[in-house]
């Protein structure tokens, strides 16, 4: 699956496991980028095989690049019943899209086609071209009924790009929940999810990429480590995937209502939410709507967690911390 969503910021220590009895590590591609899952289980069952048909049934499902998926088949415009998989997702969609007005939303594709930044050629670019596109991006102007996505334009085309790795990661959480392991870390391209604790009692600890823009780079250096007892981490950054034409750059996250790549002080926004999907999705969120509203908005919502580093008009770097991640910081490097 191409899901290509480029948020490598976060770095699972895998080494945490290395001396456990029981320890079970398993490691893959997905989604245009690797997964890597561990855990604990006194049966030593070894669920690799399970696990990527969970990866290949969300590719059916998800994936732009995937001709016959659902997505794919919604986007053109044809007959398909949708299922449990894609409900679920769909509905945390749209209410992350209405609680942040829109600065998450999934019909943001014909945008990210237009930019370079899905699976079709990059466009020429100007007003015009923004306001044409623009008529058919908004949340508002698509529903699910009966499992079936009702658009009110056939133009409108969907992206789930900025939730879906998030999403996948709840999904294998919930199936290590059904067989009884408790105690597992899951990481897709960044997105990771930590439950339970290791055989010692201590929790998980998962590294904070500084923003450095690096594009060739799997790993740059380390700005944060964190101890995390089940809860998701998503960070989203602007600087790992970006192009540069005619001296100006753009970023790959596009703000919805401008139609143009969100250009804000904000160079990285590290979520902490009970689900993954939820720290996937409002962390795009925050990278849109700036520094000033997205506290604004942190402030409102208590269940969220929340690391943003900044740029200061000097040119310098500062950042902001909601009190609870304050809590799981272990370790702070300038």
């Amino acid at each position: 699956m191409k899901i290509i969503v480029y948020i490598f910021i976060i770095s699972i220590f895998i080494s945490t496991f290395s001396n456990a009895q029981d320890k079970i590590s398993l490691y893959g591609l997905t989604q245009g980028t690797t997964y890597t899952v561990g855990y604990y289980d006194i049966k030593n069952r070894y669920f690799k095989s399970e696990i990527d048909t969970i990866l290949f049934h969300f590719n059916a499902t998800f994936s732009s690049y995937n001709s016959t998926s659902t997505v794919s088949t919604i986007n053109n415009n044809f007959d398909v019943k949708t299922d449990s998989l894609f409900n679920i997702c769909f509905n945390k969609s749209m209410q992350i899209s209405k609680e942040t007005d829109g600065a998450f939303d999934i019909t943001v594709a014909p945008l990210v086609n237009a930019w370079g930044f899905g699976k079709e050629q990059k466009a020429q670019v100007n007003q015009n071209t923004i306001d044409s596109l623009l008529q058919f991006v908004g949340y508002q102007n698509i529903f699910l009924y009966n499992n079936k996505i009702i658009k009110k334009d056939n133009r409108i085309k969907l992206d789930f790009n900025a939730i879906a790795q998030g999403y996948t990661v709840d999904i294998i959480s919930d199936f290590f929940l059904k067989m009884g392991i408790n105690n597992y870390v899951i990481e897709i391209g960044g997105e990771v999810l930590a439950h339970g604790s290791k055989p010692n009692g201590d929790k998980w600890i998962v590294g904070i990429e500084k923003p450095i823009e690096n594009k060739t780079s799997e790993v740059n250096e380390l700005k944060l480590l964190l101890s995390v007892k089940n809860k998701a981490v998503s960070t989203s950054g602007n600087y790992r995937k970006f192009y540069i034409e005619n001296g100006v750059k753009y970023s790959h996250t596009i703000n919805p209502k401008t139609g143009y790549p969100a250009k804000n002080n904000i160079l990285s926004a590290t979520l902490v939410a009970n689900d993954c999907a939820s720290a996937d999705a409002y962390a795009t969120a925050c990278m849109v709507m700036g520094l000033e509203k997205s506290i604004e908005f942190l402030k409102k919502h208590s269940e969220l967690e929340a690391y943003l580093i900044y740029s200061l008009p000097n040119g310098e770097i500062s950042t902001y911390s909601t009190i609870g991640f304050q809590k799981l910081i272990l370790e702070e490097k300038k």
